[in-house]
């Protein structure tokens, strides 16, 4: 219920975004409401002037005109509504993509890493697009529902009293019963939502471990498992459309036998056998118009109750958005020391703390100096701390304790290269994996950053050249070669801080020459380089040596 709480607060928060184009909704609403009043009262008075007054058509034409009036503007004020409700969707699911964005942005690569990627993109898009019929229908409705029939409910009194009392009796049945079964909706959206994004993350990793699968034999289990999965998925998809269809049954069972009840008296009013109250002052017009407007009061209802739905899957859809905004299950943004600028031409740390296990910190209390131009290697013992260290500079985690200025600035604040053990890449072609960083790059800088790279050989033999294809999982390419792929984008860049973890680690011979070569000549461009390695080469490259270890960091 608390997270529930949360995600209407939430809602109500986001509707505060589109409120100017929700209130015009309504206003269009109420438009379509009156125009429709107006058609029915003109369609009421041809009747009654043409059966009991026995008025010639010709005689007719202004009530003629007056309908085919309402008609329009009804239908100019629908396509209004519309309108109004599409913008206020679309203005409100960007402002959610936003929010969620800031917050990837926030929490870091690595956390982020730690969830799975077909979760984040449900997230990012059948999560957020699920509170379009929540924007776009419900809130409007739910005012409209209110408004519609009240202005049904005036005329109809006008018209005759004991008719209003009968749709005014009937009228909070249909409220009632949407609540009670809101209720059972609404879990069911959250167990909808929650099911769909455990399978959506579950299959994306079965098909990017796929040749592993394959492998060690396991592909057999592996299906089985998403076969249960997308069987729970269809059980609980069943359920959801099961409450739906019965509701909106029993919803329109009240209301047909409600306006059967109003029926029923008109007709036994203007046949005489009712003379209790204003049935005996009962004419073909007001009885007809009457009848007429019945439905018309109870269609407001019957699309609120329709579009409830639309709320429980918003609902169900929030809670999942509010976990990942509000950092349930670890994922979220860590709480950022106020930040103090330091020198602009160092790399300041002071006091800085990290522990992702309370009793054994990874770093503890840590001040560090490194000047701009400096080439940094880190070392010590695998799980000392060298990538963590690298992550905070990187901006990618925020330490528990201190602070970290880079260059006068906050960590991230300032564009960086960055080469992790394993390379980044998109599907495309070379140059577009260059451009990631720097989309103005000219093909003459993208082919001098790759044969900087140790590429030019491979450019050569390539009949596309820098357009040649490339997958994500670096196909066509070996590790070394990706990893160069990588290292390029720095080049085309030109970064004045450039962090690597194991730019080394797990390649060839060849490979690690070049990766040599082209760090060397970063070097001898003024780049400020920190490197994590066990690499004697490396080593020998960098002018100072920072041992990482026991949660501490010092010169070796």
């Amino acid at each position: 219920m608390a997270e529930q709480a949360t995600a209407r607060a939430w809602l109500g928060g986001l509707a505060a975004h589109g409120r100017p184009l929700i209130l015009a909704t309504v206003s269009a609403g109420v438009v379509v409401g009156l125009a429709t009043i107006a058609q029915m009262a003109f369609l009421a008075g041809i009747v009654h002037q043409g059966i009991v007054a026995e008025v010639p058509v010709e005689e007719l034409s202004l009530l003629f005109t007056g309908a085919v009036a309402a008609i329009l503007v009804r239908g100019l004020a629908q396509g209004l509504q519309a309108r109004f409700a599409a913008r206020c969707s679309r203005k409100v699911r960007s402002e959610v993509r936003h929010q969620v964005n800031r917050c990837w942005q926030a929490t870091g690569p690595v956390a982020m890493g730690q969830v799975s990627a077909g979760t984040l993109a449900r997230e990012w898009l059948d999560h957020t697009d699920a509170l379009h019929g929540y924007f776009a229908r419900f809130l409007p409705q739910m005012i409209l529902a209110v408004v519609v029939p009240l202005l049904v409910l005036v005329v109809v009194f006008m018209l005759d009293w004991l008719a209003g009392i009968f749709l005014l009796l009937s009228a909070p049945l249909i409220p009632l019963f949407m609540a009670l079964v809101g209720m059972g909706a609404e879990k069911l959206n959250q167990q909808h939502f929650q099911t769909i994004s455990r399978l959506s993350g579950q299959f994306l990793d079965r098909v990017r471990g796929l040749t592993t699968l394959q492998l060690f034999g396991q592909t057999g289990p592996s299906a089985e498992i998403l076969r249960q999965r997308s069987d729970d998925y269809r059980r609980v998809t069943m359920k959801t459309l099961r409450i739906a269809f019965l509701s909106s049954a029993v919803l329109e069972f009240f209301s047909s036998v409600a306006i059967a009840v109003v029926a029923i008296y008109i007709g036994f009013g203007l046949l005489g056998y009712i003379t209790f109250g204003p049935a005996g002052d009962l004419t073909l017009f007001s009885g007809l118009l009457v009848l007429l407007l019945a439905p018309e009061f109870f269609q407001p209802l019957r699309l609120l109750s329709q579009h409830y739905h639309d709320r429980a899957a918003a609902i169900g859809a929030g809670e999942e958005l509010v976990q990942r905004l509000h950092g349930v299950d670890g994922a979220g943004p860590a709480a950022q020391a106020p930040f103090r600028p330091q020198a602009p031409d160092l790399v300041s740390g002071r006091d800085i703390s990290l522990a992702y296990d309370r009793d054994r910190p990874v770093l503890d209390q840590v001040s560090l100096e490194i000047r701009k131009g400096d080439v940094i290697a880190l070392t010590g013992p695998s799980g000392g701390g060298k990538s963590s260290l690298l992550y905070l500079i990187a901006g990618f985690m925020q330490p528990d304790h201190g602070r970290l200025s880079i260059f006068s600035a906050a960590p991230g604040e300032q564009p960086f290269g960055w080469l992790g053990q394993s390379p980044f890449l998109v599907h495309g072609t070379w140059a577009d994996n260059l451009r990631l960083t720097t989309p103005e790059a000219t093909d003459i800088a993208i082919e001098a950053a790759l044969r900087q790279v140790g590429l030019g050989d491979l450019l050569n033999n390539r009949k596309r050249g820098i357009y040649s294809r490339i997958t994500e999982d670096g196909q066509g390419l070996s590790g070394g070669q990706a990893r160069r792929l990588s290292l390029a984008r720095v080049f085309v860049a030109n970064y004045d801080l450039i962090l690597l973890d194991e730019p080394t680690a797990g390649l060839d011979s060849d490979s690690e020459i070049y990766i040599l070569e082209a760090l060397h000549k970063l070097a001898l461009a003024g780049k400020t380089l920190i490197f994590a390695t066990h690499h004697q080469a490396l080593l020998t490259l960098a002018n100072r040596t920072l041992l990482v270890t026991e949660g501490g960091v010092h010169d070796a």
